[in-house]
């Protein structure tokens, strides 16, 4: 039996309820969230798909997870597998930037609210997503250059050549810490990037890539900036296996703040490494939660992270949640 308003307030008092309690009844109904994550390509991505969720369940937010396998066409099939489910909120880390318009007006048309979580889309219309939860992409890279530009002044006069491991290509960090990354380092007409090619964000690839590296430059290569820390590991395999040391010969200079890469640096063979928390269950079920209430949130909220170089790494560790 279909059942309107009138009919459940009728109930209420037969049953010797106010319309306040039944209603507060029926606003306690778990929210449902579909959640569309780009893979599972690193030691980050893992650690953020558990802290969603974990906070999900803590939240008791029922969620409905998908795995797009670094594939935009399955986030596009689950975002509309959501929407054909009917759930409260959307939540995805998307694959890359472009090519989201399409589904994003499909939810709008159906009144269910869009938030990103870690990465940002190009979209025309900024309507499409109700906030973006997660890093400065850019200022991750501007730290890395930071980082550089102030190690340069002890280093050798003369030119410091770079080689970069990029990310997926087309994906917001990908696009992001390397233009923050030339943004700073433009200022030391010295360092200069020899190679840059994408490492697709796994550690697998960025040996690959870094074995390519080191065959057509060799010793010419001063640093490695790698855009996550996955890549960096895998590429300090191939500086190791082609005789070099890591950390030494090639300075390494890497993203995510991983617990592999201070692993990394109390070995020796990496330099630094920059912050880019995965945690962003607990914010991400906060903020579904507050929008299904019908309050306002910000358009942008940033994670507060930091810069972690190979001196503070010991000390650091046993405080590393992923």
């Amino acid at each position: 039996m279909k059942m309107n308003r009138r009919t459940l307030l009728g109930a209420a008092i037969s049953l010797g309820l106010g319309w306040g309690a039944m209603s507060s009844a029926l606003a306690e109904k778990p929210l449902t969230m579909g959640f569309s994550q780009v893979g599972a390509e690193s030691e980050w991505r893992t650690a953020n798909t558990v802290s969603i969720k974990d906070a999900a369940k803590k939240a008791g937010v029922n969620l409905k997870f998908a795995d797009a396998q670094q594939k935009q066409e399955n986030q596009v099939k689950a975002i509309r597998s959501f929407i054909a489910q009917k759930v409260d909120v959307i939540a995805f880390s998307p694959v890359v930037e472009s090519g989201w318009d399409t589904v994003l007006m499909e939810a709008k048309a159906a009144n269910i609210p869009v938030i990103l979580t870690d990465r940002a889309v190009n979209v025309a219309d900024k309507s499409l997503y109700v906030t973006f939860i997660g890093s400065d992409f850019v200022e991750e890279g501007r730290r890395a250059g930071r980082w550089l530009l102030e190690r340069a002044k002890t280093m050798p006069a003369g030119d410091i050549n770079i080689v970069e491991l990029q990310g997926t290509v087309g994906s917001a960090p990908a696009i992001d810490r390397k233009a923050g990354f030339a943004e700073v380092i433009k200022s030391n007409p010295n360092l200069k990037v020899i190679r840059s090619q994408t490492g697709d964000f796994t550690r697998a690839k960025g040996k690959e890539v870094m074995e390519a590296f080191l065959k057509a430059e060799g010793k010419k290569i001063n640093v490695l900036y790698a855009h996550n820390d996955d890549m960096a590991i895998g590429a300090i395999q191939a500086i190791e296996e082609a005789g070099l040391k890591p950390g030494k010969d090639i300075l390494v200079i890497s993203i995510d703040g991983v617990k592999g890469a201070f692993e990394a640096m109390m070995a020796g063979k990496l330099n630094v490494t920059v912050e880019c928390s995965p945690l962003l269950g607990p914010q991400l079920m906060s903020v579904a939660k507050d929008i299904k209430a019908g309050k306002e949130v910000p358009k942008r909220i940033t994670t507060q992270e930091g810069v972690f170089p190979a001196e503070v790494a010991a000390k650091e560790f046993p405080n590393r949640k992923y």
